[in-house]
């Protein structure tokens, strides 16, 4: 393509930015948030890196709800204007996009080769004119979304899924809430499922005990639990997974997700062996009368570098075409 469509994926950490294609975009090039005063100053930087001329489309993709055609980033300190980047760069065609619901366009384009069944049932084919789907994941934060087709609409479901009140599944769970209730002045999806969320489940069981925490960062919980020096590490892990399942549920049943249910997220993705092992499926399932409801979803781990680039691509070919 002789066209410069450029396309990004915000989070609170880092910035992914490529150049979209008719074969899906070219390899990303990752820049710290925290390096640059603003995304346009980042996109220059960018453009110049890869030797770019200007863009015909900017697509982005950013980590927080979009008002009024702007993006606050929910963990860094950026602000996204369409208005602004479209003057900055003397271009019509910008498009702002929630992260999760960009990650949401990426289901249809993914192959066999892009994802994995976690437990059963097994993917189902995917039908021409109607269909619900959901996509959750942790990282940074929480994040959600949803992908509705109703005959030759397809339209993406976003919201903030991960500010949603946590609500306890297990007696653990209630005196997990009341620790963090001590901490928190709002105990939401995100302070729980997610890599920050991690450490605050570690920091509540030890309460629990009546331990004193040796807190160390998501990562380090992970490899404590790993070589089994940790327990309360090894039980923060796998409570991590059934919570991440609960609240895939929880999604699935407020949105009607009954085509499936796609995990994205780095976590998910960097440990998937502790994610097919865990509770996750059980937790998922775990919805009383709507036990056989749930049975009959499939859930499926996104193994696709970049589901938000993927996502953001196809927006910024049906931007540059219309």
């Amino acid at each position: 393509m002789d066209r410069t469509l450029l396309i990004g994926d915000i989070g609170g950490t880092n910035a992914r930015f490529a150049l979209a294609t008719e074969a899906g975009f070219s390899s990303p090039v990752t820049l710290c948030c925290a390096d640059f005063e603003s995304a346009d100053d980042a996109i220059r930087h960018y453009l110049r890196e890869v030797s770019a001329d200007s863009p015909e489309v900017i697509c982005l993709a950013a980590a927080g709800p979009v008002v009024g055609n702007q993006v606050r980033i929910t963990n860094n300190h950026w602000t996204l204007n369409a208005g602004r980047i479209s003057e900055d760069f003397g271009i019509e065609k910008v498009r702002l996009m929630n992260d999760f619901g960009a990650a949401a366009h990426s289901i249809l384009q993914l192959s066999e080769d892009d994802y994995r069944v976690i437990g059963l049932p097994d993917a189902k084919p995917l039908s021409d004119d109607r269909f619900d789907f959901a996509i959750v994941g942790p990282g940074t934060g929480f994040g959600a979304a949803g992908l509705v087709r109703r005959g030759l609409t397809t339209i993406p479901i976003v919201g903030e899924g991960g500010h949603v009140g946590f609500a306890p599944r297990t007696q653990v769970q209630v005196e997990m809430l009341n620790a963090l209730r001590g901490r928190f002045d709002r105990v939401y999806i995100d302070r729980l499922v997610s890599g920050p969320g991690i450490e605050n489940i570690y920091w509540a069981l030890t309460q629990i005990h009546g331990e004193e925490s040796t807190q160390g960062s998501a990562r380090d919980i992970f490899s404590r639990s790993a070589d089994g020096s940790d327990p309360r590490a090894t039980e923060s892990i796998a409570m991590f997974f059934d919570l991440l399942g609960q609240v895939a549920g929880d999604f699935a049943l407020s949105i009607g997700a009954v085509d499936g249910v796609y995990i994205a997220g780095g976590i998910a993705k960097r440990y998937p062996d502790q994610l097919m092992k865990s509770g996750f499926r059980s937790a998922f399932e775990d919805k009383g009368r709507h036990r056989a409801y749930m049975e009959n979803i499939p859930t499926l781990l996104i193994t696709h570098d970049e589901p938000g680039l993927l996502g953001a691509s196809y927006c910024a070919l049906s931007l540059s075409s219309s």
